[in-house]
């Protein structure tokens, strides 16, 4: 039995060699060094810088929503009701 498990092994080594060897190998390599380059080339960022700019997209949202929010509380005050984007007459 324990010639069947080296006859095994040594068969894995082989094939693991035979496949580190092969023209897929160098292949594989070849695609990966263009992708990369191609994708240095371009104006991308990464996951995390994506992230951080969503996050500060959320927190202006939520203070538009805010300040929109004040905005009509403040409106009935200045008699300013309905004429939203309006400026204010000269009169």
């Amino acid at each position: 039995m324990n010639t069947r498990n080296e006859w095994f092994e040594e068969f894995q080594k082989n094939v693991s060699d035979l496949i580190a060897k092969s023209p897929a190998a160098d292949i594989e390599r070849n695609v990966r060094a263009m992708m990369t380059q191609t994708f240095s080339r371009l104006d991308l960022i990464t996951r995390e810088e994506f992230d951080v700019q969503a996050q500060l997209l959320e927190r202006a949202l939520a203070r538009i929503v805010a300040l929109e929010a004040r905005m009509r509380e403040l409106e009935p005050q200045s008699g300013t009701a309905g004429e939203a984007g309006s400026e204010p007459s000269a009169d």
